[in-house]
């Protein structure tokens, strides 16, 4: 359906729209979603529309909010914002639905004999600060946890940050942008010494190929997928995906390439090989911004319980590289890659070009990767001998999945080892943090501790005694959730769940805090581009609703911290937001402030002289290159990017004789991550009410499995019983399923494996060896 395109409008815009008038109709009659020139209002109709960022993934897309007498009652998309011009997904024009969901957490709700009890918040409150001061005078600070949210705003990650690592000071803090951009993030730092790309959206008006990196974009990222269709429509630009499976982006993209799961590490050394042999390599960039390192081999793959790897760096020299990559001919790499000759010599004649203009996208299918990090700096790699980075249409792009992915964890510091600027391995950092907060140095611990996947591993293992979950969902998110659940049960551990919907996460909370939904309390994400967006709180949440920054200062309050807190409620957002923006004074990081980002539907950082920087490390945009070259890698003290020798290694489980396929999972169009949101939606969960599993025909036909047949997906770890889907939205390669997680009635990452990057302790969601059956 996607071929026929002739300009962006045709997909999205016709599809989503339509659907989202329908579905507008019933709930709000006459009105109607459409862009502001298109616009028909009811006769009586009075909506004031206030401006704010979509709820759902990390595009960032600009929405406008259409309020009538206090209740929201439509959306459109913000024609001032430079992301989206006035276009959303389907998610994106159906999005306040959701609110209007008849089991909405409306009050706190306690646990009192296995039943929840309606208990006033504050009530609440003083039960969560007393269970936390018990917990930490019993068996030490380290015995609490809280695990937060690339949902979650920059104020409430930042106060998350200072409660934690400042207040009582543990680094107990992780966030579910760790099971999606963490690879993203030591891929950033590992070859730049800086994280978050250094491009900008504007890259897709000056590129002439978009490689995009096991990305399914046309239902990902639909936005943006929509605007390279504009460019592939209007000047000729080409799209090629490159992926383990066929999906919608595929048949939209000018050549698919299809590659063996794990493979993509052999392809991209393959490229550089032919790089450097055609004599495509950028000498004179080369030599003037480029070091080479190499680190360890057979690193692990992060299976057992307090897994430790630190990585080891050693200088080497171009001709040690070049020696290296002899073992990736593309001849030697098409043998187990499943890639031609000629499509890996293609791919590098596109990067090798000086005349073309290249930009990749990638997302979960290079971070979610046992070495996510490694495939990241490979693809960096690329781009690097080529000198085609940090130009307008030239670069490396990670996008991310969640609204504020990048603002709240990359940039606030949610992860165990980040303080709102650096690490906290490095004492000026602790050192700074300690400044600002106003807290004595030595509160803020010098190592991190858990991540993610083993901050609930120490709650199975009774380590963690007490966990707070904020606007996440982690028992459908995690790998290997058939661990997770009972360990979340257990009598060992407090558990408290804040968040606008009951999901699984919250049946095993000891507490519910009912969170507000986005536009019920002002806030401020950052996107996959570096842009913050502010908005004001447009409507009031019902009941005892309550923004989760507040809750956290509430809580803080009571344990004795309410010195290091002295917001007031109705401002709290701006007053922690100038306090936050401290940490990135100077021009490579310097935030818009407050006062621009309420005008603006959204800046880029580093805001400097008023203006923002869209494309980082290069002198001719970039007011924080000082020395004096046309590239300034100043993330690294020498001002060089690394080029690392990385090595080809296989999945950590392969398919074998008793579990003879791939599992890969992943998202749909219609639903967004584990589907809390967006299956209240009555028009979304119509149009895709249940999960399925994606079988090739041909392995359908050799197992006699029918289109729509229940089948079970079993692994070592668990099995998952779903309908067969053969020929439909996506197509397999031979020997792989593919299933989305949006349902929690279908529980697929009880089949999935927890073996994650050693370096960016992300988990692979994408390969494990599972059999199948008739159900």
């Amino acid at each position: 359906m996607y071929t026929s395109l002739t300009n962006r409008r045709s997909f999205i815009k016709k599809m989503a729209a339509l659907s989202a008038m329908t579905a507008a109709a019933t709930m709000f009659p006459g009105i109607m979603f459409a862009e502001e020139q298109e616009l028909k209002l009811p006769k009586g109709g009075n909506l004031e529309w206030k401006k704010g960022p979509c709820r759902f993934c990390g595009v960032g897309c600009g929405i406008l909010v259409g309020i009538e007498n206090g209740k929201a009652v439509a959306v459109k998309g913000d024609p001032n914002s430079s992301v989206n011009k006035g276009l959303l997904c389907v998610k994106g024009y159906h999005q306040i639905m959701c609110t209007q969901a008849s089991d909405r957490l409306t009050h706190a709700l306690v646990k009192k004999n296995g039943k929840y009890v309606k208990t006033p918040l504050n009530e609440a409150l003083d039960l969560v600060a007393n269970k936390m001061k018990a917990t930490i005078k019993n068996h030490g600070k380290d015995a609490v946890a809280m695990y937060t949210s690339g949902q979650s705003t920059i104020p409430e990650g930042y106060v998350a940050s200072k409660f934690m690592k400042g207040a009582i000071g543990t680094n107990n803090l992780d966030c579910n942008a760790r099971l999606c951009m963490a690879s993203a993030v030591t891929g950033f730092l590992t070859t730049f010494g800086a994280d978050e790309p250094m491009g900008c959206y504007e890259d897709i008006e000056h590129a002439d190929y978009f490689i995009t990196w096991g990305n399914n974009m046309a239902e990902m990222h639909p936005v943006l997928f929509s605007r390279m269709l504009e460019q592939k429509n209007r000047r000729g630009a080409k799209i090629i995906d490159f992926a383990t499976r066929t999906t919608r982006s595929s048949t939209a993209s000018n050549k698919s390439i299809l590659f063996e799961p794990q493979t993509d590490l052999a392809v991209a050394n393959a490229i550089c090989y032919e790089i450097i042999k055609n004599g495509w390599v950028n000498k004179s960039f080369v030599d003037n911004h480029i070091k080479f390192q190499k680190g360890l081999t057979n690193i692990g793959y992060g299976l057992e319980d307090k897994f430790k790897f630190e990585d080891k760096a050693t200088v080497i020299d171009f001709n040690s590289y070049k020696k290296f990559l002899e073992d990736y001919t593309p001849e030697k790499v098409a043998k187990y890659s499943k890639v031609s000759v000629k499509d890996i010599k293609y791919l590098a004649s596109i990067y090798g070009d000086p005349n073309k203009k290249v930009v990749s996208y990638w997302c979960m299918g290079m971070n979610q990767h046992t070495r996510g990090t490694w495939i990241n700096n490979l693809v960096y790699n690329i781009h690097l001998l080529t000198g085609k980075i940090s130009q307008p249409g030239n670069g490396p792009f990670s996008l991310t999945g969640q609204p504020s992915a990048c603002g709240t964890a990359r940039e606030v510091g949610t992860f165990t080892h980040k303080l709102p600027k650096g690490v906290v391995m490095k004492e000026e950092n602790r050192r700074l943090a300690a400044k600002i907060w106003k807290v004595p140095y030595e509160n803020i611990p010098s190592k991190p501790t858990y991540h993610a996947t083993e901050m609930f591993r120490a709650v199975d293992r009774g380590d963690i005694k007490f966990i707070w979950i904020q606007a996440t969902n982690p028992l459908v998110s995690l790998p290997k959730t058939s661990r997770y659940r009972p360990g979340m049960k257990k009598d060992s551990c407090f558990v408290v769940v804040s968040d606008v919907f009951p999901t699984p996460t919250s049946d095993v909370a000891d507490v519910i805090l009912p969170a507000s939904w986005h536009i019920e309390k002002s806030g401020l994400y950052g996107n996959s581009e570096r842009r913050t967006q502010h908005w004001d709180k447009m409507i009031d949440g019902p009941g005892e609703t309550t923004a989760d920054a507040w809750m956290f200062i509430e809580v803080a309050k009571r344990m004795g911290y309410g010195k290091l807190f002295p917001y007031s409620k109705e401002n709290h957002v701006e007053e922690i937001y100038k306090e936050y923006s401290q940490f990135h004074k100077g021009a490579k990081h310097e935030m818009a402030p407050i006062e621009v980002l309420k005008k603006e539907s959204g800046v880029i950082w580093p805001y400097v002289n008023g203006k923002s920087t869209n494309w980082r490390f290069n002198s001719k945009y970039d007011p924080a290159c000082n020395n004096g070259k046309d590239f300034h890698f100043y993330g690294n003290e020498d001002g060089k990017a690394i080029i690392w020798q990385r090595p080809y290694e296989p999945a950590p489980e392969i398919p074998d004789a008793k579990y003879p396929f791939w599992l890969n999972t992943g998202r749909v169009i219609e639903h967004w991550h584990t589907g809390s949101m967006t299956r209240r939606i009555p028009v979304l969960h119509k149009a895709m009410p249940h999960s399925y599993v994606e079988f090739h025909p041909d392995d359908a036909e050799k197992l006699g499995i029918r289109n729509g047949e229940k089948v079970k997906v079993s692994s070592r770890r668990g099995s998952c019983i779903l309908p067969a889907s053969i020929n439909e939205r996506g197509l397999p390669t031979k020997g792989q399923v593919f299933v989305p997680f949006f349902d929690e009635n279908m529980m697929i990452n009880d089949v999935t494996l927890d073996a994650f990057c050693p370096i960016s302790k992300e988990p692979d969601y994408k390969k494990c060896a599972v059999k199948v059956e008739k159900a």
